[in-house]
């Protein structure tokens, strides 16, 4: 046994903060493939074969118990500090130790003496103490063996692996539940009471699986294979162990070391980067490209990274985990399936070992440091790293995320109009006073008032021809929109935050005769009536039970990619594949305004009104518009084909390095400046109305471009906190749904179970905030809650791909709209 003392990190281009080596041991033989275990201030390994070694890292003592003859291959402390447990295994026979007991038989000059608890089981690869330290779950060859932690005594026998079985973990919330993984690439669930198999996967990989974890906040399992690939798999009772995520971990470390350089490089400080980006990133002709076995998976205390709770910008609950591999370890973010941090060994010339066969850590940092042991896969050592956790996570994170930014982008205006916004200006112009010789004209025609000031009834010759002979007066319309007015002024009510989402089927509906996809659909802002474009060219107004056809607007010349409605319900503008955009009035059937194809150079993918219904804003190739406008539907006796309404273009924003704009987004039922848009390139990009420029850019938001990005913009029948409307959703075909803070530009949550490879399915949050709702291509709607990354309810039924999604703003009421036209009503 060799000690060099606390070894600080500093060669290369590291952070000498980031990680230091406490001590080093060295062994007869080599202890590479071997079950570690650490505890708060105790690490525990096997040292010259068959001792069992127990450094203290308080009094940085080391504690060596003999009782084994064959070498030890697993090691596992146990659940309670007091008293604390540790068990070791080799192929004769398992041992379990009191360390308390064993330090005062040290200190009182005796050999320490364990229980043995079984004996000439075969080679094991892993051992584990039950929640309470009553049993231990040992894996040996195919079999696993539930055994009693206070004396030899077998309590159960579990047969049903193919291959050895490489770890086992006990359930803490389901009683007698035991979940394993093995070389036969399955994870299986059993009652070991009973000694019964509940569950039994298929196989995961091609690879064996050799790590695995319960996590118990999610009830979720982590299991981890020899080539780097990860699977969590939901343990909540109606979710039949579906799988939540499937995550590539050598594709998220080579994507985060290139972030982490390009973010050195653009501010200048690539000193603790660069190294990063090279050794994992720019592999020379030759090399074999290595694997990344998942040694380890234990929970990571990242908290501890911020010191004060103001700065922790994440608004949900958020689990984050350690990987330990043979090259390094990985902190990922179990919400959004992303990397934190990396800490490649490699890097800090300071540690002795390169390459780990085997690896542990304590599962809570004490002054803001954990403990690593691992072992070396070609040499004879033992090393006990002390890991920084916050100095790490330092290294590789903006200053952003560590200490908060006064300056975040928000969605609420929290400042005045500048005096150069294009907003302000283009308000301006529309408040302008008329002028004096508008006046005069007024004043003049008021004046000069004919027949004495006599009102006397008009001869009609100044009437409009009636152009349609002999039609009856019906007045039915005009009595419904009065009715729908007076309803709405007398229903304002709140909308039910505690409610249950809605999954109850109410009732179906065809759009049309023939099976016609519905391209987009929206509530208006009181819930009151439902806006479908079709691909037929037609623009359909439901009332929001879909009883009722309220209005059919046509005339457009192709798909309808959009229809948006204003804040005041009067208004409704629609965007087609026809290169025009028109603007409806809700009681008439003829168009307001139509701003035709000489106008746009490509297609519409996208309009609505903007700015409390102060602007419209549309995308057209690779930039949006933004327009200001006056709506008047009288017409004049004599030019009554002359539209009187007026849309004037007030700036155009390109967005950089794309081709397209594929989604837009703003708010209109507040004042805010912000406007988010995604393109062709992978990218989002949000923009400052306020300022009238670019303001942040996030690449590579999805694997492919993002389809639609949806706003958590609430309604005016439920109230949110002001930092839950910074929260945005993109989505992409075949990439799920992420869920994104415009304060961080992070993406804090991600959403997968869907199904959205066919077509580009549609995504709603509800006015509450707590539920999202998407479509799917496997012709079922799906409901998630916002701080689960896995959906809670599935909603079947539908004969088709559903594509569009929408939740009402007044009342817990989904709506859903299929390939072939028809639409869904879903109630609580």
């Amino acid at each position: 046994m060799e000690s060099d003392g606390d070894r600080c990190s500093s060669g290369g281009s590291c952070n000498p903060d980031v990680v230091c080596e406490k001590h080093l041991f060295k062994s007869k033989l080599s202890e590479s493939l071997v079950q570690l275990a650490c505890s708060h201030h105790h690490c525990a390994f096997p040292l010259n074969r068959n001792e069992l070694c127990i450094w203290n890292t308080a009094t940085a003592q080391p504690l060596c118990l003999s009782g084994h003859l064959y070498s030890i291959s697993a090691v596992s402390f146990g659940s309670t500090i007091n008293p604390l447990l540790v068990c070791s295994a080799s192929r004769e026979r398992v041992v379990v130790w009191n360390l308390d007991e064993c330090t005062q038989e040290v200190q009182e000059g005796l050999t320490p003496r364990g229980i043995v608890i079984g004996t000439l089981l075969g080679m094991v690869l892993h051992v584990r103490f039950s929640p309470d330290d009553q049993q231990v779950a040992v894996c040996a060859g195919n079999q696993i063996y539930i055994l009693s932690a206070k004396n030899e005594a077998m309590l159960g026998e579990l047969d049903g692996h193919l291959a050895p079985v490489t770890a086992a973990e006990f359930c803490t919330w389901e009683k007698n539940m035991l979940i394993s993984v093995s070389e036969d690439r399955t994870f299986k669930v059993w009652d070991y009471s009973t000694s019964q198999l509940i569950y039994q996967s298929g196989v995961l990989t091609a690879f064996p699986l050799l790590s695995l974890l319960i996590d118990e906040e999610n009830k979720q399992i982590i299991a981890g294979c020899a080539e780097g690939q990860l699977w969590i798999f939901s343990l909540i009772s109606d979710h039949d162990y579906r799988c939540v995520a499937h995550i590539n971990l050598k594709k998220k470390q080579e994507k985060f070391c290139n972030k982490v350089w390009k973010s050195g490089k653009e501010i200048g400080e690539g000193q603790n980067t660069s190294k990063l980006c090279k050794t994992n990133n720019m592999r020379p002709e030759g090399l074999v490209e290595t694997s990344l076995p998942i040694l380890l998976i234990e929970h990571c205390d990242y908290l501890v990274c911020f010191h004060n709770e103001e700065n922790i910008y994440s608004t949900l609950n958020t689990s984050y985990f350690w990987i330990g591999s043979s090259t390094g370890l990985l902190i990922l973010n179990l919400a959004n399936f992303e990397l934190e941090a990396f800490l490649s060994y490699k890097d800090y010339s300071d540690l002795t070992i390169r390459f780990a066969g085997s690896c542990a850590l304590t599962r809570k940092a004490v002054n803001g440091k954990v403990l690593c042991l691992i072992t070396s896969m070609f040499e004879d050592m033992i090393a006990v790293l002390e890991v920084n956790l916050a100095a790490l996570v330092r290294t590789q994170q903006s200053d952003f995320l560590l200490h908060g930014n006064e300056n975040s982008l928000s969605v609420i205006a929290r400042c005045s109009l500048l005096t150069n916004s294009p907003l302000c200006k283009a308000l301006k112009k529309n408040m302008k006073k008329p002028s004096s010789k508008t006046l005069r004209m007024k004043n003049t025609v008021k004046d000069q008032p004919l027949v004495f000031h006599n009102k006397i009834k008009s001869s009609g010759y100044t009437a409009a021809p009636r152009m349609t002979m002999f039609s009856p007066k019906n007045n039915l319309k005009k009595n419904e929109v009065s009715k729908w007015k007076t309803s709405c002024k007398c229903k304002k009510k709140e909308y039910p935050l505690e409610s249950y989402p809605p999954i109850k089927y109410e009732k179906e509906i065809s759009v049309t005769c023939k099976p016609t996809p519905i391209c987009c659909i929206q509530y208006s802002g009181d819930g009151e009536m439902l806006a479908c474009g079709l691909a037929d060219k037609t623009v359909l107004v439901f009332n929001s039970k879909l009883t009722d056809t309220y209005n059919v607007f046509s005339g457009h010349d192709g798909a309808v990619n959009s229809v948006g409605w204003s804040h005041d319900k009067k208004w409704l503008v629609s965007a087609s594949e026809d290169r025009t955009l028109r603007v409806w009035s809700v009681c008439n059937n003829e168009p307001a305004r139509i701003l035709g194809k000489e106008k746009f150079h490509k297609t519409v993918r996208f309009a609505q009104f903007y700015f409390i219904d102060a602007f419209i804003l549309l995308c057209c190739g690779a930039e949006f518009h933004l327009l200001s406008f006056h709506l008047d539907t009288t017409k004049d006796d004599l030019k009554r084909y002359k539209q009187k309404s007026v849309c004037k273009l007030v700036q155009k924003f390109p967005m950089a390095s794309t081709m397209e704009i594929t989604s837009l987004s703003a708010v209109n039922d507040f004042y805010s400046y912000i406007v988010l848009t995604a393109g062709s390139n992978r990218a989002l990009e949000v923009f400052d109305l306020n300022a009238g420029c670019s303001t942040a850019v996030i690449p590579e938001v999805h694997t492919r471009s993002v389809h639609q990005i949806c706003q958590n913009k609430g309604s005016s029948f439920s109230t949110q906190q002001p930092e839950a409307y910074n929260l945005f959703m993109t989505t992409a075909a075949g990439d799920g749904i992420k869920l994104w803070d415009l304060r961080t530009l992070r993406c804090e949550r991600r959403f997968e179970g869907h199904s959205s490879r066919c077509y580009p399915c549609g995504i709603a949050v509800s006015p509450c905030g707590r539920f999202i709702a998407s479509g799917s291509d496997d012709k079922c709607a799906y409901i998630y809650e916002m701080r689960s990354s896995t959906f809670s309810h599935k909603l079947g039924g539908h004969t088709e791909s559903v594509i569009n999604v929408t939740f009402s703003p007044s009342s817990p009421q989904l709506t859903t709209a299929t390939l072939d036209g028809k639409l869904q009503l879903f109630l609580p």
